[in-house]
């Protein structure tokens, strides 16, 4: 079965959530299933092994799950896009829109070194707005925006439009 099948299989939709007319997209049931967490990051790590990928930048905190250890298997730096307040060291932030509010996420000034190729992973493309002021923090620090990775794509919010401009290597595994 296709990555995308496996996936639609065990993504769950929770109507009205985190407020009404939303429905959120549920990854949690891959992270019970040890077979099929494993067969999605294997996939992530055939997409990305020839890539040149310098870094990975997970955006807090679904983008960690499978970020971490991707960078692990790709044998690069992973840096964390945490959300404000909870980075302890030097740091810079970008404020940008939520499909559903606003939000601010910070970085570490000394995590991305300038010319690095970074690959920003997260759970879910929306309207694009976190993973865009996560490419604004990588960009800040002279770093390059290698491409956009996300589990699930929700195509009728057009995020990818928003991130095009930023870098065509946009990849969801699963799209609704």
């Amino acid at each position: 079965m296709a990555i995308e099948e496996v996936l639609k299989s065990v993504i769950r939709d929770i109507p009205d959530f985190p407020q009404p007319s939303v429905v959120f997209k549920d990854i949690t049931p891959i992270m019970l299933n040890p077979a099929i967490s494993e067969q999605v990051l294997n996939h992530l790590v055939e997409l990305y092994k020839n890539q040149q990928i310098d870094v990975v930048a997970g955006i807090e905190s679904r983008g960690f799950l499978f970020g971490f250890p991707l960078a692990i298997k790709l044998g690069v730096p992973f840096v964390l896009i945490r959300k404000k307040g909870k980075l302890p060291y030097k740091k810079i932030s970008h404020d940008y829109q939520l499909e559903y509010g606003t939000s601010t996420i910070e970085m570490h000034t000394d995590a991305i070194q300038k010319g690095q190729k970074v690959l920003i992973h997260d759970d879910l493309l929306a309207t694009g707005g976190s993973a865009e002021a996560a490419a604004h923090l990588i960009q800040k620090c002279g770093g390059e925006v290698a491409g956009f990775n996300f589990l699930v794509g929700l195509d009728f919010l057009n995020g990818q439009a928003k991130l095009n401009i930023i870098s065509h290597n946009i990849i969801s595994l699963a799209t609704y």
